[in-house]
């Protein structure tokens, strides 16, 4: 399989190949049909005036004449009345010429061979060395008539710059190509540096380091490849924080259960003691059965299984059902209780909503202090509800407030350690509000207490 270092390379000397084909073939055309009848008509006039100098100079010698003119930079072929032809300067490469042309420039007619030169894709008429590709022009001097064909010498007036235009030609070449396999490995080797990275991430090292300094493309791709990096390792702590907490969260009560159902089968247990060690393991399946609840209403709003089921209800009624379901714990702890709960018509799913007000609540009891003050409020304004939960309880530290709708995360557990829960009650909140289009904040101060602020739209 070609590297894309290959590929890369391939393809651009392909494009420098078709580039000078194209270029060549441009070149041609514009010769064929803008410069080859302006170098016709200028040869023209240059043969032309050379017949007219030999006649006006019937004194000379005709052939020294064409030697002298030759050296300067022409090719020449002078063919008499009886056919004997003679060549000055370079030799013709091809030397056919139809016997009726040169008739006819005998008789005095001019033969435009350049202009008339084939207009062919790949032949340049201007260096193509053949009598065809001449001017002919009638000479006349002491008495004889004569043709005269003549083209200019393109490999005596190039002889040096060819070398030149060869060394240029070259030199353009070989620096091109060495610029382009030093290019294409630096436009090369970030892609290589993200592959060898994503191998890296494939084996779960997520300590990975990328060149993030490049201005264009590539740099953002780096910089997007990192951000990726670090949520994965982010997301592959949270997995195994998950795996841990469910872990611990499932073996303690069934090992609970195990050790109490061993203990029931004591036959020297009091009646007592055996109502005490029911009591017991049905608090625990009870803490599982909950568990379990949570983590296939997780697992559902995970999918987004179309969970949602909205309709129009009354959430100040909604709320007052809810407290009158708590009334009895609230009195059992001593907390009082104040609300502001108005009629309010909102659109959502009330399952799952009551759901959000049940454990927001649940958690302001749970967390309170004993004689501890709780305050709900509903207050519509505009298109949204805003929903308050303040409590006077034990509170968070900054530092638990940034994590508290992570799954399983539960607060200082030194302060906590007598609380029942799973840690699964926020996330699922947070998940159940953003559903909705809604938001949700925390605020709170350590041993002052927490208050959390729902906004949801009304329709």
């Amino acid at each position: 399989m070609k590297t894309l270092y290959v590929k890369f390379i391939v393809i651009t000397m392909g494009m420098m190949f078709i580039s000078f084909i194209l270029a060549f073939i441009i070149s041609n055309s514009y010769y064929q049909h803008k410069l080859k009848p302006i170098n016709d008509q200028k040869n023209t006039q240059v043969a032309l005036n050379i017949a007219e100098f030999a006649e006006a100079h019937p004194e000379i010698s005709l052939g020294e004449y064409m030697e002298s003119i030759a050296a300067t930079g022409y090719q020449f072929y002078l063919i008499d009345e009886d056919g004997n032809g003679m060549f000055f300067g370079e030799t013709f490469r091809d030397k056919n010429l139809p016997a009726a042309i040169e008739q006819k420039v005998l008789e005095g007619k001019v033969f435009h061979g350049i202009l008339q030169f084939p207009q062919e894709t790949f032949v340049t008429g201007f260096f193509a060395n053949e009598l065809k590709n001449t001017i002919g022009v009638p000479l006349n001097h002491n008495g004889s008539r004569f043709a005269l064909f003549m083209r200019p010498n393109i490999k005596f007036l190039f002889n040096e710059m060819h070398v030149l235009f060869g060394w240029i030609g070259g030199l353009t070449i070989f620096i091109s190509v060495v610029m382009v396999l030093i290019n294409t490995r630096y436009l090369v080797k970030p892609i290589s540096d993200l592959t060898k990275a994503t191998k890296s991430l494939e084996s779960g090292d997520f300590n990975v380091d990328v060149d993030t300094n490049r201005h264009d493309e590539l740099g953002v791709l780096s910089k997007s490849f990192l951000q990726m990096a670090r949520k994965l390792e982010q997301t592959d702590d949270i997995r195994k924080e998950f795996i841990s907490n469910i872990s611990h969260d499932i073996q303690s009560p069934l090992s609970n259960i195990k050790g109490y159902t061993s203990l029931l089968e004591k036959e020297s247990n009091t009646s007592e003691e055996k109502k005490q060690y029911v009591s017991i393991i049905n608090g625990e399946i009870k803490r599982l059965s909950s568990l379990t609840k949570q983590l296939l209403l997780l697992a559902s709003l995970d999918r987004n299984e179309e969970i949602l089921k909205k309709r129009t209800f009354n959430l100040g009624q909604q709320m007052k059902d809810l407290i009158r379901n708590y009334q009895w714990l609230i009195g059992e702890k001593g907390i009082m209780l104040g609300f502001t709960l108005p009629d309010i018509e909102i659109v959502g799913d009330p399952t799952l909503l009551n759901t959000v007000w049940d454990n927001l609540l649940s958690n302001a009891i749970k967390y309170n202090k004993p004689d501890g003050n709780i305050e709900i409020s509903v207050e519509e304004k505009g298109e949204s509800v805003f929903i308050k939960f303040e409590d006077s309880g034990i509170g968070m530290k900054n530092s638990e407030v940034e994590r508290i709708f992570d799954r399983f995360y539960r607060a200082d557990k030194s302060r906590t350690r007598s609380i029942e829960g799973t840690g699964l009650g926020l996330s699922i909140v947070k998940m159940i509000v953003d559903l909705h289009d809604g938001c949700i904040s925390v605020s709170s101060k350590e041993n002052e207490g927490t208050t959390i602020n729902v906004e949801l739209p009304v329709k």
